[in-house]
């Protein structure tokens, strides 16, 4: 029998082949090369996938029906999506001019930031691969990147004084919704720091609740002012809490291009988490 096992067995009454020679060389080569296709093979497997899998599986961001949604009751609570606990974090709230509308929130920690949106999707389809497509189209400078959240962006943003500042843009599909996240600071450059990873954990910590009123794709998920644990709470006890009522009265939030509301927005009010939002969970 070979040196691999090829060929039929012998039978016992057959005669032994004489032995030939063996060509340690060839033998040596053959070993190698198996053992390379062997290792390579292994590597593939072994190979984290680009693309990113696991929301409301295995990990975040999450939606309010998801099967494995983590416990909320304890986040605070901005209408579109229910915010974490991060000791050491700062909370902004971003809203518009004339009305006043709730259109976002921004996440400081250390010398890092995390601006959360979330828009409403179509039913069958995400968002994330259109809206990426937009982004590159209108900044020459992105450029497509394989991160923790799947595909992501990298975008250079000129600022006032002349500054250049490095952002990592993020999208994550669910069912009806696309919740975008633009990381500054160390979370946009170094994966390494204890920054990204605590940013990148809160991010895919988030839960969503898009609500069933009728939303045009790209249009803002309605928010409203935070809520603390506390508060929802008490108003559920008291019998006043009936549902989202930030669903009223929907305003026309749909952002004109690729997602962008820079020209209509202000940063309105800022929050210190204070001792409630300081508690290790």
């Amino acid at each position: 029998m070979g040196l691999f096992g090829f060929g039929k067995k012998k039978s016992k009454k057959e005669a032994e082949p004489a032995i030939e020679p063996v060509d340690e060389d060839k033998v040596a080569a053959e070993a190698a090369n198996a053992a390379a296709k062997a290792e390579s093979a292994e590597t593939v497997l072994t190979e984290p996938s680009s693309e990113y899998q696991g929301r409301g599986e295995e990990r975040g961001p999450w939606d309010v029906n998801d099967e494995d949604v983590p416990d909320y009751d304890d986040y605070l609570d901005l209408g579109a999506y229910y915010l974490p606990f991060l000791q050491g974090i700062q909370l902004r709230i971003k809203a518009n001019r004339a009305t006043q509308q709730v259109l976002g929130s921004t996440i400081t920690f250390g010398s890092s930031s995390l601006e959360i949106e979330a828009f409403a999707a179509p039913k069958t389809l995400g968002l994330w691969d259109d809206v990426r497509g937009d982004l590159l189209e209108a900044n020459k400078a992105s450029s497509e990147v394989d991160g923790v959240f799947g595909t992501e962006l990298k975008l250079p943003v000129n600022v006032k004084g002349g500054k250049t500042v490095n952002t990592r843009i993020v999208g994550v599909d669910g069912p009806r919704w696309m919740l975008r996240g633009i990381f500054s600071g160390k979370a946009a450059i170094d994966p390494d720091s204890p920054e990204t990873e605590a940013l990148n954990k809160f991010f895919a910590d988030i839960v969503v609740e898009r609500g069933e009123e009728p939303l045009a794709p790209r249009d803002l998920i309605p928010m409203h002012p935070p809520v603390a644990p506390a508060e929802r709470k008490a108003a559920a006890e008291a019998g006043e809490q009936n549902g989202k009522e930030h669903f009223k009265d929907i305003p026309d939030n749909k952002p004109k291009g690729p997602l962008s509301q820079d020209q209509q927005t202000e940063v309105k009010t800022t929050l210190s988490r204070g001792p409630m939002f300081s508690e290790v969970r």
